[in-house]
């Protein structure tokens, strides 16, 4: 084994989230030292929640858990990578993975014309009443 010495920008590090049969992107996040260790120990996905400023565990409301398999560092130990198996869905608005956008156009100030390429998985209102 080699000791790497994650780089944790104000105290977090993005974590890509990925099914880990379908190989499908679900989510990016981000997470602490804590979340890693909480996943670790308890082989669930856990993130720090930006908005909230708070540890969550990803299902804990929905029950949409992802069971991790396995965590990976990139090259550059500023990334992390959580291999998974997703119940039901990842995303918050009903959809198995955040990225069901797909953009088709850029303008020149960066904004975006997206088409769904997804279908919702469940219904969030129902979810999260």
């Amino acid at each position: 084994m080699t000791e790497v010495e994650l780089d944790f920008s104000d105290g977090l590090v993005p974590v890509v989230t990925q099914d880990a049969e379908t190989d499908e992107v679900l989510t990016l996040a981000y997470a602490s030292g804590e979340a890693l260790r909480r996943t670790e120990e308890t082989g669930l996905a856990h993130y720090h929640s930006r908005s909230r400023d708070e540890l969550w565990q990803k299902g804990e409301e929905s029950g949409h858990v992802q069971r991790v398999r396995e965590i990976r560092v990139d090259c550059d130990a500023d990334a992390v990578l959580y291999l998974v198996e997703q119940e039901t869905a990842a995303c918050h608005t009903g959809y198995r993975s955040c990225f069901h956008r797909r953009i088709d156009e850029v303008d020149e100030e960066g904004a975006v014309e997206t088409t769904t390429i997804g279908t919702r998985a469940f219904d969030p209102g129902a979810v999260y009443e």
